[in-house]
């Protein structure tokens, strides 16, 4: 159980680096004449993979029992 929470500050932290990167390659490409990259897409690809990635690891983190629901009740 301590590893997924593990796993689940590990894909944060990486989906937090791929923004930032992704924001510094949207303030620094295309300047003092050079031609803009795609790295700016990339990191944003990246981004949305470890975010499926996130989500898919929690439900299978779900079914497999690891991890429970808490709160309120369904249907009260």
């Amino acid at each position: 159980m301590l590893s997924m929470k593990y796993l689940v500050v590990l894909a944060f932290v990486a989906i937090l680096a791929s923004l930032g990167s992704a924001l510094f390659f949207m303030m620094k490409d295309g300047r003092d004449g050079k031609a803009k990259t795609s790295n700016m897409v990339r990191a944003l690809a990246f981004r949305v993979g470890f975010s499926i990635l996130l989500f898919i690891c929690i439900l299978i983190a779900w079914k497999l029992g690891y991890i429970h629901p808490t709160g309120i009740q369904a249907g009260q």
